[in-house]
């Protein structure tokens, strides 16, 4: 069966333009299934998908006659007459494709969908070759509308911002979002049936994460050491990143320690968040605080508290509907979240009056003009917060 994501439409919209439609992402994350839809929906069925995990596939992208590789989409059976439709998946593992793809789309008008796991290489593959001629979609882990699409359950979106606590949204879908703050969003995981089956599932993406993407996409001599980070940082959801105290701890030094993080955050294992920049003389720090894409991902590697669980998800959710910061004083008072740069956003477990009056005078004294709470569960008697469960769809008019 065939759930939609959000992005879908708008990726069917760009296939069916000339420039090349690129979809990437962290592994399984649902990137070939998109791709085979467009290919079943698109009005052209003269297509051909192909696969980089193949040796074959990948020998034949070495052909330096580029005339040859096209013929083979002929013997493969497409109508040269016709335009072609051409989907490439996993392409971060054959690096000469894109001078192949600019030649095919240039003289014969292939339209080319292609797939990979990591921004990492393909933004840097395409920056020069595909110039003008691309566009890259990026996805992510279901957000937890699309997880509720994939479990049948009704939903509807609301104005989270000014809406208040409802009881009755929250009774109903709790249970729901409990499983997506501890198990996260990776479709295979939602759509697994028992806790044991979500954890195998989560332990293998890391695996493959480790054992494909790294030593596919980086020059790192010990993986051991790179995974032994990747725990490390798991405890450190939403903190400050400490390059020196990581490295100390690790042993790494600090330039690995940095190199190390800053490919994570390009193959989408983990977001790092800006300090909220518009009073710059009231800030801390210029540190980034760390998140992980998804957060069943950051449980398999280290057991997350209740409330760094909620704060990644939260954080998470928030990412898809606009550009996420946070702010901080010398005192230590911060605000976790900060939206499109006029949203001061706290996230609470159980929210009460008090913490929307500290949040209210932080966010003035951040020069935010507008702010809001966000709970995971219900308060005995304050409701003017949002359950983090509504935040679905993005709150600007």
């Amino acid at each position: 069966m065939f759930y939609q994501r959000k992005i879908y439409p708008e990726l069917l919209a760009h296939a069916q333009l000339p420039a090349v439609t690129v979809l990437t992402g962290m592994r399984r994350t649902g990137k070939t299934t998109l791709v085979l839809q467009l290919l079943a929906e698109l009005p052209t069925k003269n297509s051909l998908f192909l696969d980089f995990q193949r040796a074959d596939i990948r020998e034949l992208f070495l052909e330096k006659n580029y005339e040859v590789i096209r013929e083979s989409f002929v013997t493969r059976g497409l109508n040269p007459d016709i335009p072609m439709i051409v989907a490439l998946d996993e392409i971060q593992l054959a690096p000469e494709s894109p001078s192949v793809i600019k030649y095919l789309s240039d003289h014969y008008h292939i339209k080319f969908i292609v797939t990979g796991s990591s921004s990492y290489y393909l933004k840097n593959l395409f920056s020069e070759s595909l110039s003008g001629r691309k566009k890259i979609f990026e996805l992510y882990p279901l957000d937890f509308g699309e997880f509720l699409t994939f479990k049948n359950v009704p939903h509807r979106t609301v104005n989270w911002v000014e809406k208040p606590f409802d009881y009755l949204e929250h009774r109903r879908l709790f249970a729901y979002y409990e499983e997506f703050v501890r198990y996260g969003g990776f479709p295979q995981v939602v759509l697994a049936q028992t806790e044991a089956q979500k954890h195998d599932i989560l332990l293998d993406i890391m695996s493959s994460y480790i054992n494909i993407d790294v030593r596919s996409l980086a020059d790192f001599s010990d993986e051991r050491n790179l995974y032994a980070l990747a725990k490390l940082l798991a405890g450190r959801v939403g903190s400050r990143v400490e390059y020196t105290k990581l490295s100390s701890l690790t042993g790494l030094s600090r330039p690995t320690v940095t190199n190390y993080i800053s490919f994570f955050e390009k193959t989408y294992l983990i977001s790092t968040v800006p300090v909220y920049t518009k009073n710059v003389d009231r800030e801390i720090v210029k540190a980034r605080k760390l998140y992980f894409c998804d957060t069943g991902l950051a449980n398999t590697l280290s057991e997350l508290s209740s409330g760094a669980q909620f704060e990644n998800t939260l954080y998470n959710q928030l990412a898809r509907l606009g550009g996420v910061q946070y702010f901080a004083l010398k005192t230590g008072h911060e605000i976790d979240f900060i939206l499109g740069g006029n949203l001061a956003i706290e996230a609470k477990e159980t929210p009460i009056a008090g913490d929307l009056s500290r949040l209210a005078q932080m966010a003035s004294t951040a020069g935010v003009s507008g702010f809001k709470l966000v709970g995971r569960h219900k308060s005995p008697k304050f409701t003017n917060y949002a359950w983090a469960g509504s935040v679905q769809n993005n709150p600007a008019p």
